[in-house]
């Protein structure tokens, strides 16, 4: 039996209340872009830009999303006796790390 739209939002709801709860990194680049929100409001930049913004901000919140999910999950399958789990965890960290740079040098550019 599939879910009715509404279970669908209250799932995810649920998801970001975990994300939010339970992983500082998430509640870090949250902040930083309500900060950047409000930078783009107070500046009035064009709406490309601003875009722009929001999109890869989206991209680095959904990307710490999925290292939180397969964090998890390698924590079921291999928890930390496998020497691969670390080396997963790692790359996780590595893409959002990478997401995260790109992100602040095109809010720099952006904003410059």
């Amino acid at each position: 039996m599939g879910y009715t739209l509404w279970q669908s939002f209250r799932h995810a709801g649920r998801g970001l209340k975990i994300v939010a709860k339970t992983e500082k990194n998430f509640r870090i680049q949250l902040l930083i872009a309500v900060l950047v929100l409000l930078a783009a409001w107070y500046r009035h930049l064009e709406e490309k830009s601003f875009i722009i913004l929001l999109l890869v901000m989206a991209l680095v919140m959904c990307l710490e999303i999925v290292n939180s999910a397969i964090e998890r999950l390698v924590d079921i399958l291999a928890p930390r006796t496998h020497n691969f789990a670390k080396e997963i965890k790692d790359l996780l960290a590595a893409m959002v790390l990478l997401a995260s740079i790109f992100a602040a040098i095109i809010g720099f550019v952006i904003f410059i």
